[in-house]
């Protein structure tokens, strides 16, 4: 009986040993899990600006911050100057030395958390090269600095060139890309590539599931600015919030 005994018992260690092998095997597998091709649409950013590389599990993004698109903003003399009377122009002119960010996203956003509302700030990186901002000006509406939004809706402050408004330089009423933003998510014009023309289905941040120009028939979630005009801007608001994909 004894010698059953230790039988029963070590026959029953080895099956929980390997039972936590193959336990710690799975996990790494999944640890070891990345990415190994970028994005398609990210082929859209503007070389000029933009560096994109994979990171592991993550996409990272570092960019000049020069816009490859015209705005009063460039400052008299620049190739890309655009006049632009009825700006009320804040003190800076864009330069090659206070607009570099970087950020670093989900190669796959996070879709199963809780939602995050947006800060002040780079909320994301937009095709050109600049930054996305959301809503607010200062910890404050937007509308105080209407008036000093650029013909694209955007200006300069704290620091750097961003588009707080939907950037007619490169997306004006259409299905184009407009940027990505610190979830990781994709974020496009006003109408959806899959029916060409506004989304009714969109959810609180402005997003969906559906196909895109970028994703060869596969559905995948991203962002569309709403299709409602704020305030006295006369524009679109890029992005407010909050983000899906943390």
């Amino acid at each position: 009986m004894k010698n059953t005994f230790k039988i029963s018992t070590l026959f029953a260690i080895a099956i929980l040993a390997f039972m936590a092998c193959s336990s710690d095997d799975s996990t790494t597998q999944e640890e070891e899990e990345v990415v190994t091709e970028l994005h398609a649409a990210f082929a859209a950013f503007n070389p000029e600006a933009v560096t994109i590389f994979l990171d592991g599990g993550n996409v990272v993004i570092e960019t000049t911050g020069l816009p490859n698109h015209e705005t009063v903003y460039w400052g008299e003399g620049h190739p890309l100057y655009r006049e632009e009377p009825g700006v009320e122009l804040t003190p800076s002119i864009i330069s090659s030395n206070n607009n570099a960010v970087t950020i670093t996203v989900d190669a796959t956003p996070n879709l199963t958390g809780n939602t995050v509302a947006t800060q002040l700030g780079t909320i994301g990186i937009a095709v050109s090269g600049s930054s996305i901002f959301n809503d607010q000006e200062g910890g404050g509406p937007l509308d105080r600095a209407a008036a000093s939004l650029d013909w694209t809706g955007a200006h300069i402050g704290p620091g750097v060139y961003h588009y707080h408004l939907e950037p007619k330089a490169f997306t004006n009423d259409d299905d184009n890309l407009v940027g990505i933003l610190l979830d990781g998510v994709f974020l496009y014009g006003r109408k959806c590539n899959s029916t060409g023309t506004y989304p009714t289905d969109l959810d609180a941040s402005g997003g969906h599931t559906s196909t895109t120009q970028y994703t060869e028939s596969e559905e995948e979630y991203h962002y569309h600015i709403i299709n409602e005009l704020y305030s006295n801007t006369g524009s679109y608001i890029a992005f407010a919030g909050p983000y899906q994909g943390y």
